[in-house]
């Protein structure tokens, strides 16, 4: 296997995970990542504020990705025996973390902006 196959990888992570799953996640991410952008384009800018809490969240969200992985893979983390194991979960701890990150961000952005229009609505 000298080519990296995109069709490959889905057919190994449905594989893994379960069609379900697969297309759970999948639509999460897209939907998360689309809510985020629409967030930003919105505001123009970055609320500090909703970023740290977004991030603190996050690191929530990468111990549920390992959790996840622990999960799928039948195996744990005294499994992991070689450098590229650690390396492996520490990308998927990562992926979790900057996934629920940007999720979480866009949540409170569209719960904000709804609070927002509510209060002006009722003064």
């Amino acid at each position: 296997m000298k080519d990296l196959d995109p069709l490959v990888l889905y057919y190994v992570f449905v594989e893994m995970m379960g069609p379900p799953l697969f297309w759970a996640l999948l639509l999460t991410a897209l939907l998360g990542l689309s809510a985020f952008f629409w967030v930003l384009l919105r505001e123009r800018s970055i609320s500090s504020p909703r970023l740290v809490k977004s991030e603190i969240i996050g690191l929530f969200g990468g111990v549920g990705a390992l959790v996840l992985m622990a999960q799928i893979t039948h195996s744990g983390f005294t499994d992991a025996g070689g450098p590229v194991d650690w390396l492996l979960v520490g990308l998927i701890w990562g992926g979790g973390l900057a996934g629920t990150t940007i999720l979480s961000y866009a949540v409170f952005g569209l719960i904000e902006k709804q609070q927002q229009v509510q209060h002006s609505q009722s003064l």
